[in-house]
């Protein structure tokens, strides 16, 4: 059975409802994949692929290690609870003895006490989808037909509450919400929420050849494209995460879990790192859409970065190709001198390559349009972490460093 394990470890993203939503986000990068299905109305992923595609992921993986699924769209609840039942005894049927583990992201409208009671008993994490207070969160977050959809999502909130269901809240970052991080931190952990991930929007109005494809959005490449409105100023967002380390640092150290914190602190002290943009090299998360299409990467749903279909080659033929290893070595080999000269290489390693449209000092391509605010932020972090990192290191809790004086963490560089 395991036969055919990629030389090194990977993820999966499964999309089994494709870009198919029930919302219409406006800064929503994956709506518009419809365009590359377009004979397929309502996609959906079958019985035949749900149980080629649980049977190759688990037989894909080193026996020794844990099958991580995620599912994710679009929506995933559109497919019904019916098809997650069905995914959970193919696990059993396949993945005997296994490590398995289940993520959801969710933008909570469906859920309700049927969908919790099944997250607790097969131990789904749930990511939920919420930007912030009602004004901000309905800004971009609408129904297709226009409604706002906050007060939806506080009710799936607490229904994952009330039932005990592990989550998350995945915030997204837009032009306007990032001048308001005290207020969105605040918001959220004032609602209960432990556990944070704050994503950046950027994204460009597509050149003619993706236009050619049916998208809107540019596609991953070379320095030109329009931003759109509600793309995040670089700098602004570096002061967003600031603003929330800050906020973080002097009350919540130790109950409230910040993922970009969390990276942070990893990076810093070499802990092994888990999230790809800020890794040196990536291209081990491909992407699985509904009829068994493998791409590159979540953020790389594009013609050019398909890599093969589940109905015909396996997992290890796809990571493992030229083109693959191509794509997560292009992320440390493009690097421009300018990132390889930066102090903060070693925590930012050029973030996601799907952001490397803008031009260096030197008028080199490569540099990720977020380079300033990732640096601002990245250059605040280091006396704090030290700080963090020495209390561990005497057996102390990270979080003595709120009953510190906050200047020492500066002083000891």
């Amino acid at each position: 059975m395991f036969q055919n394990i990629p030389t090194r470890t990977f993820h999966a993203m499964a999309k089994p409802s494709g870009s198919d939503c029930n919302l219409n986000c406006a800064y929503c990068f994956y709506l518009e994949k419809h365009a590359l299905y377009n004979h397929t109305p309502q996609p959906r992923m079958a019985d035949a692929m749900l149980e080629r595609y649980v049977h190759d992921y688990i037989a894909s993986v080193a026996p020794e290690a844990e099958v991580a699924f995620t599912w994710q769209g679009g929506e995933p609840t559109l497919l019904g609870l019916e098809f997650y039942r069905r995914a959970v005894a193919l696990q059993a049927k396949y993945g005997a003895g296994r490590q398995i583990s289940n993520s959801f992201q969710t933008n909570g409208v469906l859920l309700n006490d049927a969908w919790c009671e099944f997250f607790v008993r097969h131990h789904f994490l749930i990511g939920l989808s919420l930007d912030g207070p009602e004004e901000i969160h309905n800004e971009y977050r609408l129904t297709k037909g226009g409604r706002p959809t906050h007060k939806l999502v506080m009710r799936a909130l607490a229904l994952l509450q009330q039932h005990g269901v592990e989550y998350n809240v995945l915030a997204c970052v837009n032009r306007r919400s990032a001048r308001s991080a005290e207020k969105i931190y605040d918001f959220l952990v004032t609602s209960g929420v432990e556990f944070i991930q704050f994503i950046p929007v950027v994204e460009r109005l597509a050149d003619e050849s993706a236009q050619q494809s049916g998208l809107t959005l540019h596609a991953p490449g070379d320095a030109c494209g329009t931003l759109t409105d509600w793309s995040v100023i670089p700098e602004d967002y570096g002061r967003f995460l600031c603003a929330v380390f800050d906020r973080w640092i002097t009350r919540d150290v130790g109950k409230v879990f910040v993922m970009n914190i969390e990276w942070a602190f990893a990076n810093f002290v070499g802990a092994p790192g888990t999230v790809c943009h800020h890794q040196p090299t990536c291209g081990r998360s491909v992407v699985v859409e509904h009829n068994g299409d493998v791409y590159a990467c979540d953020h790389y749903v594009y013609p050019q970065f398909h890599l093969g279909n589940l109905n015909e080659q396996t997992f290890a033929a796809m990571l493992d190709s030229p083109q693959q290893e191509a794509f997560g070595k292009d992320k440390y080999t493009t690097l421009p001198e300018q990132c390889r000269q930066c102090p903060v290489l070693r925590a930012c390693w050029g973030g996601c390559p799907k952001h490397r449209f803008v031009l260096t000092k030197e008028g080199k391509p490569g540099l990720n349009y977020l380079c300033a605010g990732f640096r601002a932020y990245f250059q605040h972090l280091p006396p704090y972490l030290k700080a963090m990192a020495d209390l561990m290191a005497m057996g102390r809790p990270a979080s003595d460093i709120m009953h510190a004086h906050l200047h020492y963490a500066r002083s000891d560089t």
